[in-house]
């Protein structure tokens, strides 16, 4: 059974800092690409950060500089460090998942619609 299990969110001041973990178990880790979104209600769920195996890294735009992803293999774990909050990161946070392979080629960052495992959400609260 594939489980993908976020912890670490929570309530916490703007400009201060947190950090999601995500224990994932039910498939091989090596061969995916791990990621985070996150979705606030009402809107459309955005990418923040995936990093495959290699390890290689992608960020959007509004997560460079203050959010770090970061993966260990051997504990099949991947973690969001986020700094700096602000208010407009207050969202439900997920885990989630693609394999690293399409047709035998490496995809990074995979599209949207390869994503396939996803965790149940963590609650980040920024407040003023």
């Amino acid at each position: 059974e594939v489980q993908l299990v976020e912890s670490g969110g929570g309530l916490v001041q703007a400009g201060g800092s947190l950090e999601l973990s995500c224990a994932a178990s039910g498939f091989a880790f090596e061969d995916y690409v791990m990621a985070w979104f996150r979705q606030v209600p009402g809107k459309e769920r955005e990418e923040i950060a995936c990093i495959s195996s290699h390890p290689i890294t992608y960020y959007a735009d509004f997560a460079k500089g203050r959010f770090t992803i970061s993966s260990d293999a051997a504990k099949n774990t991947v973690s969001l460090l986020m700094n700096s909050l602000k208010t407009e990161d207050t969202a439900v946070y997920y885990c989630v998942a693609a394999p690293a392979y399409r047709d035998d080629t490496f995809s990074f960052p995979p599209p949207m619609d390869e994503y396939r495992f996803w965790g149940q959400g963590t609650q980040v609260t920024v407040s003023v």
